[in-house]
């Protein structure tokens, strides 16, 4: 059967709303535990297996109910209490179709998406899809300090750094090791430890690009214009992802 190439539209859509379902690696772990137990699990039970506090564990249930990944069932009360909701995967036996182990569901569907397209385009595409994320990302962050124009590049980059870390990125914010030359300001990067795209960014090194993207898109909501680019990458060899940015607004040196 012929695969009908996948539009630029279709395939944001589709990333959008896995995403939002399993964007955060606790509610993918939470999704894979209920697939572990097909009688259902109550959020207290979740929250002890996935070692969360209990409102956490709600959240991350409720984001999997919406999305039609789980469903919610009660069990009588052994005592006097009202019954027990219940949270149990709409499709018990998804581990037999395919394989679901830890591997994230997204990165999956995005090498799958981006093997068919061009690369040039593929790249575009990914550092997109990587851009609107950053700026969801972006939206989700409560700081006192809401007004970007008052907040400096430096610490709008360790607020992107913790960002991308609660992805699964393991990132923190440094400066150069090497010292500026002519005055210049010391480079700054984002280096990240751990790349979860895993095997998929090997196979796939343009779905780096979406790291790309999400650094400008986080930046651009929390800061403004900035120059990203990707100078180091696991998926090339490399010890760790280093991602170098620039303040657009920041003066040129004398």
């Amino acid at each position: 059967m012929v695969q009908r190439a996948l539009k630029p539209a279709e395939f944001a859509n589709l990333v959008n709303a896995v995403t939002a379902a399993f964007g955060d690696p606790t509610r993918r772990d939470i999704y894979l535990l209920l697939h572990e137990h097909p009688m259902g699990l109550t959020a207290s039970e979740v929250a002890a297996h996935a070692g969360v506090h209990a409102n956490v564990a709600r959240h991350h249930l409720e984001k999997l109910v919406s999305g039609g990944y789980l469903e919610v069932s009660k069990r009588a009360s052994t005592g006097a209490g009202r019954p027990s909701k219940v949270f149990t995967a709409t499709e018990p036996n998804l581990h037999l179709e395919f394989e679901v182990g830890h591997d994230d569901i997204l990165i999956t569907l995005l090498g799958k998406a981006l093997s068919r397209l061009d690369p040039a385009d593929a790249a575009e595409m990914a550092e997109e899809v990587g851009l609107e994320f950053g700026k969801k990302m972006a939206d989700g962050i409560s700081m006192p300090d809401a007004d970007a124009s008052h907040r400096s590049f430096r610490s709008a980059l360790h607020i992107v750094a913790d960002a991308l870390s609660a992805h699964g990125f393991a990132a923190r914010a440094e400066r150069q090791e090497s010292p500026p030359t002519d005055g210049e300001e010391p480079q700054l990067h984002i280096v990240a430890g751990h790349c979860p795209f895993g095997d998929v960014a090997i196979e796939h090194p343009v779905i780096c690009a979406v790291d790309r993207g999400m650094v400008k898109g986080l930046l651009g909501s929390l800061y403004g214009e900035t120059q990203v680019a990707l100078t180091s990458s696991v998926a090339q060899g490399d010890d760790t992802c280093v991602t170098d940015v620039v303040d657009s607004a920041a003066p040129a040196p004398s």
